[in-house]
């Protein structure tokens, strides 16, 4: 195979560059195959084995899905943990973790641990692999088939599938492409498999340039998606489809307009969002019977594809993180305890405290009517109780105190610095201590946001309660209705004009997005990096008879020095290797 030969052919080292060490890890994951799906492949066949051999294009084709951890997986994002503690969600109980770099400002274009450039190169490379070789699918498949009078059903289907795993490439790119200027700003881009004989020293595109193509990736291969995989394939669930390709775009499309990359406040770009989150809230939902056609059927339905759910407290967990219908694209990870074990909180037995939540997103969820001030964390919006463990509240059969003297204890070894504890993602009354494990599934996308991206792009370009276009629904109904779901029943938003629903919105988004992983780009991309810098702060509960008085204090000071750090570091490696032809983001030369 040519691509072995541009690896190992020993003339050639000079591609000891990105792709050359892209390749090495695509080759190693698809050998060696991936938990997440098999990608094995046989080192030794030949060009023409492969190209008769449906089996073997399948596994090439869902290599490129082997790379999305660092970008799906958000259990794992920093420190084997949710990255809310680089926010002003959370603090990590832990010392001397990864999580300091970027909380005293010491990260850097050596030292970065959210740094996915040769891993996201690596899947754009595996993509544009796949997509090369199978580019005359219909004629590969054709070998030893008789496809006249075999109209066989195994063929047809075979072609079907290719073609979808041909669209799911695209999107992947387009995906990879949009988790690396989100960080970096504009990056190279690789539109097809390089040969040694290629400049393989590219310089930056533009951030503009690689979202248009990202746009133009989805816009060419949304529609040929498969709509649903749990009625048309369960086992492939978990791939892309076309509600997650669109929401892929309406994210993208956010932040493009958004003031970090939106320097000179170009309206039409926010006109873009608000059309791209309608097109996800007016996707219908497709069902497929299998009537004894050669494909089955596909019947497109007057539901909307997504709703919200009716239980917020539960739609992280186990299959609800799945099979609700609030959940766009979710990224599998199988039967584990590890959330539970790092995060229950430290009088729970095999509890580790691990993330724990901060005072300051406690003070902002919103205070109702009858609240009291004895009793702090009742009478507050739903959405609170759902997400974070609070002094004086029963869970996992016992009351949580985090007095001194109390189980949960602040003055215990390993206990929260915040005097609090994560709720949202847990399982309820885990037994992690005879290892007691529950499946679990990443939401990458779900409706909420998808209605929070409409709410805001619709409040910049138009206003709260304008809807020239005839969406069916202005800025503030949008956010009304992820605060009026079912089980929270918050009250109407009150603001008057754009500026003040500006902040309602940036408000909705982190109550209802906290812990994941949402803060920290939100923050950026707003240019409100100020509020990464603010200090920590937690409370320290002291119990009288039966109340109990809480002290804030200061748990820890942050480093976010802006405007460097709205962006992130090429890497050192990739600027010295160019030679002066990628140039390094300001403040990290």
């Amino acid at each position: 195979m040519l691509a072995l030969q541009l690896v190992f052919n020993n003339k050639k080292f000079k591609f000891m560059n990105m792709y050359y060490k892209f390749f090495v890890v695509f080759l190693v994951i698809v050998v060696a195959g991936c938990d997440y799906m098999d990608t094995k492949i046989d080192t030794g066949v030949t060009r023409e084995n492969l190209e008769s051999d449906f089996a073997r294009i399948e596994r090439l084709g869902y290599s490129p899905y082997t790379f999305l951890a660092p970008c799906n997986n958000g259990f794992n994002r920093l420190d084997g943990n949710i990255a809310a503690v680089i926010t002003d969600e959370a603090v990590q109980t832990a010392s001397l973790t990864n999580t300091q770099y970027f909380t005293n400002g010491s990260w850097n274009a050596f030292v970065n641990p959210l740094n996915v450039y040769a891993n996201h190169y690596g899947g754009i490379r595996a993509a544009n692999f796949f997509l090369d070789y199978s580019t005359e699918y219909k004629k590969l498949l054709s070998v030893n088939r008789d496809t006249v009078s075999d109209r066989s059903r195994s063929y047809n289907q075979d072609v079907e599938k290719i073609q979808w795993m041909r669209a799911e490439a695209n999107v992947l790119i387009a995906w990879l492409y949009f988790d690396l200027i989100k960080r970096y700003g504009g990056v190279p881009i690789v539109d097809r498999v390089m040969d040694i004989n290629d400049d393989l020293d590219l310089p930056r595109a533009s951030f503009n340039e690689v979202m248009e193509y990202i746009v133009s990736k989805i816009d060419q291969n949304w529609d040929k998606l498969q709509a649903n995989w749990k009625a048309r394939d369960a086992l492939s669930d978990g791939k892309l489809t076309m509600g997650a390709a669109l929401a892929i775009k309406s994210r993208a499309l956010l932040y493009a307009a958004s003031p970090l990359y939106n320097e000179t406040g170009d309206v039409q770009k926010w006109k873009d969002a608000a059309k791209a989150a309608n097109d996800v809230i007016q996707l219908k939902a497709r069902t497929w019977a299998n009537v004894g056609g050669d494909l089955g059927t596909t019947t497109i339905t007057n539901n909307p594809a997504y709703s919200l759910s009716n239980n917020y407290r539960t739609l992280f967990q186990e299959g609800n993180s799945v099979n609700d219908n609030e959940v766009i694209w979710a990224f599998r990870l199988g039967a584990t305890n590890d959330m539970e074990v790092n995060n229950y909180p430290i009088g729970t037995p095999g509890g580790k405290s691990g993330v724990t939540p901060s005072h300051n997103l406690v003070e902002a969820y919103e205070k109702l009517s009858d609240w009291d001030e004895v009793y702090p964390y009742e009478k507050r919006d739903p959405r609170m109780d759902a997400s974070i463990v609070t002094n004086n509240s029963n869970w996992n059969v016992r009351k949580i105190d985090i007095s001194q003297g109390g189980q949960d204890s602040q003055d215990s070894q390993n206990a929260s610095r915040t005097g609090y504890y994560l709720k949202k993602f847990l399982v309820d009354n885990l037994d992690i201590e005879h290892d007691e494990t529950k499946n679990r599934n990443w939401i990458v996308f779900r409706y909420a946001e998808i209605l929070l991206n409409y709410a805001e792009a619709m409040n910049e370009a138009y206003g709260p309660d304008d809807d020239p276009e005839g969406y069916g629904m202005t800025a503030r109904q949008a956010v009304n209705l992820v605060r009026g779901r079912t089980g929270v029943g918050m009250p109407n938003v009150i603001a008057g004009d754009q500026a003040e629903m500006r902040d309602k919105i940036k408000h909705e988004r982190r109550i209802e997005l906290a812990f994941e992983d949402h803060r920290y780009w939100d923050l950026r991309r707003w240019k409100d990096g100020a509020e990464l810098s603010k200090p920590i702060k937690g409370v320290r509960a002291t119990k009288y008879n039966d109340v109990f008085l809480y002290t804030e204090s200061v748990v820890e000071n942050r480093v976010f020095e802006t405007p460097k750090m709205y962006f992130f570091p090429i890497p050192d490696w990739e600027i010295r290797k160019s030679k002066g032809i990628m140039v390094q983001n300001p403040g990290w030369e």
